[in-house]
């Protein structure tokens, strides 16, 4: 099924993989490769990490994607190079040579750098590309590093969900995201729980102060400091504008850590993740019509809103998109723009109601 797309500006997309057969074969070692590898992929592919989540049989992934780099045009010949490297820290033979080749074709201008440039390119800039080289590379990994396993690893192509790329909806996707190890009973608070990026974030933050090259983190691991860094800057990105989208002027990154708890929290500091027994009591009172419960309680159930809702933003966004979902899929008749129930969430629409339950 076609994915809906913004053509000519950047693009917002919770992107997200289960393993096959859902089965939890990532340890802490598996999830420590496949988020760095996320940070690596998003600099070679040039996407913007905002957040992520990598749990025991899938990755939650909120990336802001450029315009297509196709043309060629923002993404100089040192900066293509510089991805290239990035993408094969430590180069094979064949790899090294193939960069010799690169970087010479590039300098002559000639008809192989016109054709290297256009294979490259085309990996670049592109929500398919990030997530299939993600999982390629995860795969080969894991599967060399687990008695040469064979066979597929992932369930099925990744799903995804247009967001609209500022205000209430992104901020609402992050924290949705970040609190999956919440959700699972992992962690009472997501920023103890090392393999997301607000965590990530946060231990930058905390580490900040000291003049080393990695920060430590709760496990005792280590985040490097560019991936730390840019965890915090996808904080900040997102917290960059109020609820309605407008612009915020002079958001520092501690103001919106501070921004994106309280909404994780909902400004209730203490407040952990819901017991079974609270979780299906908030689930039986969602299943009643026109049922409110707060944000930070509906947040710590499944929403499945923000994994199959195809578009998710305020009405004016969704409508305005809904003649291309409607072309993309070949429907006959135009989809209905709904309100996400459940909770106070502003003006937060999806592209269509969902057939099966929308809480779990």
């Amino acid at each position: 099924m076609r994915r809906t797309k913004l053509e000519g500006v950047p693009a917002t997309y919770h992107a997200m993989s289960r393993v096959v057969g859902g089965e939890r074969l990532f340890g802490s070692r598996e999830k420590e490769v496949l988020r760095k590898m996320l940070w690596q992929v998003a600099d070679f592919c040039g996407v913007e990490i905002l957040t992520y989540c990598v749990m025991s049989n899938h990755f939650h992934v909120l990336v802001r994607v450029p315009p297509s780099a196709s043309s060629g045009q923002g993404v100089a010949d040192t900066e293509l190079l510089r991805r290239f490297r990035v993408l094969y820290p430590k180069p094979t033979k064949y790899q090294t040579a193939e960069f010799a080749r690169l970087e010479k074709a590039l300098q002559e201008g000639s008809e192989d750098a016109v054709q290297i440039r256009a294979r490259l390119l085309a990996r670049m800039h592109n929500l398919s590309e990030f997530m299939k080289t993600v999982k390629q590379r995860f795969s080969i990994w894991y599967n060399r590093n687990h008695g040469n396993r064979r066979g597929t690893l992932w369930m099925e192509r990744f799903k995804s969900v247009l967001v609209e790329g500022a205000g209430n909806p992104l901020q609402t996707m992050a924290a949705y995201i970040d609190l999956n190890p919440v959700r699972a009973g992992l962690v009472e608070d997501p920023k103890d729980y090392r393999f997301c990026g607000y965590a990530e974030a946060v231990a930058h933050s905390t580490a900040s102060t000291s003049s080393g090259r990695v920060h430590s983190t709760g496990s005792g691991q280590a985040h490097s400091t560019g991936s730390g860094q840019a965890a915090r800057e996808g904080i900040r990105y997102i917290w960059s504008a109020y609820a309605d989208g407008s612009l915020r002027e002079g958001l520092s990154v501690e103001m919106a850590m501070q921004a994106h708890r309280e909404l994780i929290f909902g400004k209730r500091a203490g407040q952990a993740g819901l017991s079974e027994k609270e979780r299906d009591k908030a689930l039986k009172v969602l299943e009643e019509e026109n049922a409110i419960l707060p944000r930070s309680t509906v947040l710590r159930c499944r929403v499945r809103y923000f994994t199959d809702g195809a578009i998710l933003g305020s009405e004016e966004f969704v409508r305005s998109l809904a003649g291309r979902w409607q072309a993309d899929r070949g429907r006959k008749y135009p989809p209905k723009i709904r309100a996400v129930n459940g909770a106070d969430w502003g003006d937060l629409s999806v592209v269509a109601r969902l057939r099966r339950r929308v809480f779990l």
